[in-house]
C-alpha cells in the first residue's frame, strides 16, 4: 500500500517513515508542499495521505479539499501542531478521516494510521474529549473564518508581526494585512488588539 506523507519539514517526514516502518506492506512517498502533494495524487493511487495543514503556500483545508477532489476515495489523516478542537472540527468537516496532533505519542499516531487504513475514523483522544465537552456555540465565533484566517490569527496572538506572519506562511505582507482587515469585519471588531484578546481567550495561542 502506498502512503503519502505531506509535510514541509524533512525531519517530520523521516520520523513518520521510521514509525510507519512498523506497518507491513507500506510504501512511503513524500511531498514537501501542497503542489507536490497534488502532483503525487494525480500520478499514484494512495491508500492513505498523512497531511500537515500548516504548509507554506497552498495548504490547510484548501489542500485537503483538493486532495479529496482529485481522489474521492483517498483517506486523509491530518497530522498537525494544532491541538485546538476547532481545527479538528474544520478538518473533519472538510473530509479528513482522522486528526492527531504532533504532540501525540508514537503509538497513538500508529493506531490512528491503522484505524484509517482499515476504513475507520480516528481522532486523538484528548482532542475528541474536548470536542465532546465543548458546547457547539463555543466555536460559533470561528464559523466565518477560513483556515488561513485562523492561522494568521494564531500567529498574531503569539506575538508575531505582520512581516513575520507573511514569512511564516510564505505569502505577501499585503495579503496578511488585507486578511486581517477581513477578519475584523467578519468578527465585528475594530482593532488588532481586540483580535489578539479574542484569539487568546479562545485558546488559539
Amino acid at each position: 500500500m502506498d502512503v503519502l506523507v505531506v509535510d514541509d519539514h524533512a525531519i517530520v517526514r523521516e520520523g513518520l517513515g521510521r514509525l510507519l516502518a512498523q506497518v507491513p506492506d507500506l510504501a512511503l512517498r513524500e511531498a514537501a508542499s501542497g503542489e507536490e502533494a497534488l502532483a503525487e495524487v494525480a500520478a499514484t493511487r494512495f491508500a492513505l495521505a498523512i497531511l500537515d495543514l500548516n504548509l507554506p503556500g497552498l495548504g490547510g483545508l484548501e489542500l485537503l479539499r483538493r486532495l479529496i477532489a482529485a481522489d474521492p476515495r483517498l483517506p486523509v489523516l491530518v497530522f498537525s501542531l494544532h491541538t485546538e478542537p476547532v481545527y479538528a472540527t474544520r478538518a473533519l468537516e472538510a473530509g479528513a478521516r482522522g486528526y492527531v496532533s504532533k504532540n501525540a505519542a508514537p503509538q497513538d499516531v500508529l493506531a490512528a494510521v491503522r484505524t484509517v487504513l482499515a476504513g475507520g475514523t480516528a481522532v486523538e483522544r484528548d482532542i475528541q474529549e474536548e470536542m465532546n465537552a465543548r458546547d457547539a456555540a463555543d466555536d460559533a465565533w470561528a464559523h466565518p473564518l477560513t483556515q488561513r484566517d485562523l492561522e494568521i490569527l494564531r500567529l498574531l496572538a503569539e506575538g508575531n508581526s505582520l512581516s513575520e506572519i507573511a514569512a511564516a506562511l510564505g505569502i505577501a505582507y499585503k495579503t496578511v494585512a488585507n486578511t486581517l482587515s477581513r477578519i475584523k469585519e467578519k468578527l465585528g471588531v475594530s482593532h488588532t488588539a481586540d483580535l489578539i484578546r479574542l484569539a487568546l481567550g479562545r485558546g488559539l495561542a
